[in-house]
Parts: structure tokens; C-alpha cells; sequence
């Protein structure tokens, strides 16, 4: 007989709303390592936040230094720089693959699931490669419309050291 994966929250696994939410997070990496960056955007709620903080014990992002804080019109407004006329992030920008895995189930509703996941991106460009790695926390909500992001929290192994500029999503 199988055995049953739990998570610390004790959801199992194989909830549907899980599957749902995992399936969304890896949609959302095969999106950005191809680079398509407006389906990308679909992804995301209008209220929804993508957060890259500085601080890696922090939760009140609007009040801390981030690296990335955008809500739905930053967001726009980075993937129209990445994506029309001549910038230098969407012209020299790397190719990435991305290994999104070790989901932890933090919380599941009937309309909300909250993932922690591990993310490690390799980043090429210009023949080096470049390793990103970190926590990433994603709340998804659940719609018969279709599931969105609500928020995106990335956590980088090395956020308080210096960190290279990105020309990508993380």
C-alpha cells in the first residue's frame, strides 16, 4: 500500500487544491524560462504582489527595503521593459531553466492555497552561468474562472549580500 505524503500542515498532498496550486507554480516557471512574459502576467491577480525582499525574515514588505516590490502596474510596466523597443534586459537578456520543488503545504482553503517551494534558477549569458537560489512562497487563488497568483514572495539564499542585477523574472 502506498503511503500518503503529508505536509507539515498535515494537507496531504494529493488534495486537489494542492495539485492545482503546484501545477500553477510550475505553469508560471515554464512561462518566464521562455520568456513569456504577458501570459505571465495573466497569471497574477490585479491585487496581487510579486516581492523579492532584502530582508529574509521579513513580512511587512511595504514597509522594508525590497529588491522587487511590484504590484499589478510595476509588474506591467517591467515586462513592457523587457519585452518592446531596445532594452538592455530583453536584448542581452540570459536564458534560464528553473527546478521548482519541495513543496510544503502552508495553508489550504476552499478558495486558497499557500505553497513554499524550493527555487534554484541557472541563469547563461554571454558563456557563464549564473545560480539563483531560494525560498519562494506563492498564494494562489482558487477560481471555477481560473486559479491566479496572489502573491509572490521570493527569498534568495544570498538577498542580503550583493547581488547581481537580473534581466529576468525570478
Amino acid at each position: 500500500m502506498a503511503e500518503t505524503l503529508m505536509n507539515t500542515a498535515g494537507t496531504e498532498l494529493t488534495d486537489s487544491r494542492v495539485i492545482r496550486a503546484v501545477q500553477l507554480v510550475w505553469h508560471e516557471a515554464d512561462l518566464l524560462d521562455h520568456k513569456r512574459y504577458e501570459p505571465w502576467q495573466d497569471l497574477y491577480s490585479e491585487d496581487a504582489y510579486y516581492v523579492v525582499p532584502i530582508d529574509p525574515e521579513t513580512e511587512d514588505f511595504p514597509n522594508t527595503l525590497n529588491m522587487v516590490y511590484d504590484d499589478a502596474r510595476m509588474r506591467q510596466m517591467r515586462v513592457a521593459r523587457m519585452t518592446e523597443g531596445y532594452a538592455i534586459a530583453a536584448v542581452d537578456s540570459a536564458r534560464t531553466v528553473r527546478t521548482v520543488s519541495r513543496f510544503v503545504v502552508e495553508n489550504v482553503t476552499d478558495d486558497e492555497v499557500t505553497l513554499r517551494s524550493a527555487q534554484v534558477l541557472v541563469a547563461y549569458k554571454r558563456g557563464r552561468h549564473d545560480l539563483w537560489a531560494g525560498e519562494v512562497t506563492h498564494r494562489i487563488r482558487l477560481s471555477d474562472d481560473g486559479d491566479r497568483i496572489a502573491l509572490k514572495v521570493v527569498r534568495l539564499v544570498d538577498s542580503e549580500d550583493a547581488v547581481p542585477a537580473a534581466g529576468f523574472l525570478l
